[in-house]
Formats: C-alpha cells, sequence, structure tokens
C-alpha cells in the first residue's frame, strides 16, 4: 500500500505541476516557435456594443456616459442596453439615453443566455461588442479591440479587464485581483499561439456574421460565444491595450456563489464545445482547452488525493513528512486568512492567497457536484458593483 502511496503522490504532484506551471511552460514554448501576431489597422466598422444587465440602476447610468464617451464615430456606434427582467429602475434610466442614441430593449426575466441571443437580433453592427454594465472602459478601448479585425483570420477578440478594490473590501478580493493578473497573462501567451481558450465576459467582440444563438440557457455565455468564432475556424487572440476596469467583488461570500454558479455553467459549456478538443481539427487550441478548461477543474480531486498519500507515505522519509507538513501549514493559513477576511492582517499574501485558493477549489468541487447532478442555472445575479464609492 505504501509503495502505491508513493506512486499516486508524484502522479499527484505531476499533475498539480502541469495544470499551473507546466501548461503555461508548454503554452509559452510553443508561442515563441509560432509567433501568431494579428495585422491591425486603424478600421472603423459599424460596432454594435451590447450591454446585458439585471436590476442595474447603482451603475446603468456611469455605464452609459462611460460608452458615449468612447472615441469611435457615433454613425457607425449603436449600444443597446438588454435588461433581462429588471424590476428597479434600470429601464426608466435606459430610455432617459434615447435621445443620445441608446437603445432599450426590455424582456421579461429568462436569463443572460437568452437576452444576449435577443440583444444580437436587433444589433445592426456587423462587430458586436459585449460588456457587463458595470464595467468601465478606456475611450481608446473599442477602436483598440476593432483594429484586430483587420486580420481576416481574426474572428473574436478579448478585452483586457483590470481590477480595482472597495476599499472596505474583503481579503478575497486580493485573492480575486491577483488570480486575474494571473490569467490576463495566460491569455498573452495562449494568444501567440493563435488562439485563447476563450473571452472573459466583461469585454469582447466577434464578427456578427459568426455568432449563432446559444440553444442552452445554462451555460457561460462569454465562453459559448466567444468559442463559436474557433469553431467556425477563425483566431480567438488577447488585446492587451483594449482596457476596461470593474471592481472586485468585496466580500467572500458573494465571491464563492459567482464562482460556483460560473463553473457549474462553465463545465457545461465545455460540454457545449466538446467537439473542440479534438486536435485533429482544431489542433493546439484542443490542448489550450483540455488543460485551462478541465485540468484545472480537477486540481480539487488531486489536492485531495495528494492529501491522503502523502499521509499513506509518511514511512517513506523526510520528503514526504515535510509534504503533509507543508499541506497543514497552508491550509491552517487559509483558515486563519477566512477567519481574518474583513481585517487588514487578512490582506497579508501570507493569509489571503491560501484562503482565496481553497475558497475557489472548494467552489470548484461544489460546482463539479452541480454538473453531475445535471443541475442548471440559467438566471443570474450580478454579484459586483460599481466604481463609484
Amino acid at each position: 500500500m505504501s509503495t502505491a502511496a508513493v506512486w499516486i503522490f508524484w502522479l499527484s504532484v505531476a499533475f498539480l505541476f502541469y495544470a499551473y506551471g507546466g501548461f503555461a511552460l508548454l503554452v509559452g514554448l510553443v508561442g515563441l516557435v509560432q509567433r501568431r501576431g494579428v495585422r491591425k489597422l486603424p478600421i472603423t466598422p459599424s460596432v454594435t456594443l451590447i450591454i446585458a444587465a439585471y436590476n442595474e440602476e447603482n451603475v446603468i447610468a456611469e455605464r452609459l456616459d462611460n460608452a458615449l464617451a468612447m472615441d469611435y464615430p457615433r454613425d457607425r456606434f449603436q449600444i443597446l442596453v438588454a435588461s433581462d427582467g429588471s424590476t428597479d429602475a434600470t429601464d426608466d434610466i435606459v430610455a432617459s439615453y434615447a435621445s443620445k442614441g441608446v437603445l432599450l430593449l426590455s424582456l421579461p426575466r429568462r436569463g443572460k443566455i437568452r437576452t444576449l441571443n435577443a440583444a444580437v437580433a436587433r444589433a445592426s453592427g456587423k462587430i458586436l461588442v459585449f460588456s457587463d454594465a458595470n464595467i468601465m472602459c478606456r475611450a481608446d478601448t473599442l477602436r483598440e479591440l476593432v483594429a484586430n479585425f483587420a486580420d481576416p483570420s481574426v474572428g473574436g477578440v478579448a478585452g483586457h479587464t483590470t481590477y480595482t478594490l472597495d476599499p472596505a473590501s474583503e481579503s478575497s478580493g486580493y485573492g480575486e485581483r491577483l488570480y486575474w493578473r494571473y490569467d490576463t497573462w495566460l491569455k498573452k501567451l495562449e494568444s501567440q499561439t493563435g488562439s485563447i481558450v476563450s473571452a472573459h465576459g466583461g469585454l469582447y467582440a466577434i464578427r456578427r456574421v459568426l455568432f449563432r444563438p446559444v440553444v442552452d440557457g445554462a451555460v457561460t455565455d462569454d465562453f459559448a460565444i466567444s468559442t463559436a468564432v474557433i469553431a467556425h475556424g477563425y483566431r480567438l487572440v488577447f488585446e492587451p491595450n483594449a482596457l476596461a476596469t470593474e471592481v472586485a467583488v468585496p466580500e467572500a461570500k458573494r465571491e464563492f456563489r459567482r464562482r460556483v454558479r460560473l463553473m457549474t455553467r462553465g463545465l457545461r459549456g465545455v460540454f457545449l464545445r466538446r467537439r473542440l478538443l479534438n486536435p485533429r481539427k482544431y489542433g493546439f487550441y484542443s490542448v489550450v482547452l483540455a488543460s485551462h478548461k478541465l485540468a484545472r477543474r480537477l486540481v480539487p480531486v488531486s489536492l485531495a488525493i495528494l492529501s491522503v498519500a502523502s499521509v499513506a507515505a509518511w514511512s517513506h522519509g523526510p520528503l514526504y513528512q515535510a509534504v503533509v507538513l507543508a499541506q497543514v501549514f497552508f491550509y491552517g493559513m487559509a483558515s486563519v486568512g477566512f477567519l481574518l477576511r474583513r481585517s487588514r492582517m487578512g490582506r497579508l499574501r501570507l493569509l489571503y492567497i491560501p484562503f482565496y485558493y481553497c475558497m475557489a477549489n472548494v467552489a470548484c468541487s461544489v460546482a463539479w457536484v452541480h454538473a453531475l447532478r445535471g443541475r442548471r442555472i440559467e438566471v443570474w445575479q450580478p454579484q459586483r458593483q460599481s466604481l463609484r464609492p
């Protein structure tokens, strides 16, 4: 048993190394060999900015003012807000912008996917830009996104979303910001190999002709819509200069619920796009998809196996004993981080990194349970907030 435990231990270590470091190294090496750049030009095709909203009265005016300040020809720029059965003042606020050319599509509550499907049907632009209601963009962000479409091989472009922190944020907000910095770095590497795995829902664009209505309302909208670009044989690239900002979720409880919802829907999304896992047809992108969206989602299983195997291999020497003690220390720091998440001390990296890491993996485990049980999450409740204090 102890010999088997050693083998299982090292297999778990190898898997965890690949999920976090090995995959990034592989993507970096492939990117160095392929160096697939994008031919960008200052073009101005017709664009429709689609903002899905549900009870966004606190942020929607700020978002529309931000959109109207974009440095893009107004006669080639349509702003469309699709309200998913909002019960607050969202619709009234959006309607007050009608004189400025903002179109309101007021719909019954049906979920984000169906809301976006309906919005695209009303869109007039050749380029569809999807954005959240709490995202704030730089004036040149739209031009930076669109310039990539001068390259005929590009079908979709993901913007560069950065995160600010609410002054009263719990330490989980610091963990989220750090996570997205890592994810952004990974997207830069992926883009050089040809395509990134998928777009971030805060800001991305695709060619109108590549959009297909998403039938399953229980998948992640940004993943389902942006990966359709890959399915049609086009590239999905990352534009680091298309800057947008949003506030990290300030409360750990809300961030946990958000991650469970997104990962549950995301796992269904991978099943929806399972044919993209065929490397014979989609090449290295299939490796990117399997590694980014499946291997990383299996980390909780590997962590649990590692814990058991390292204890079982205790008698094999100080290395295994050190790993056991390191896990005890790490999970202990995570527990302390959880208890101190609302304090200044909880913002120490020694505490918030283990805390956020463990919280994210517990959320992933819950998402797997939901997905395997066939649970469908179709409606959405925004967990983020405005940049205003």
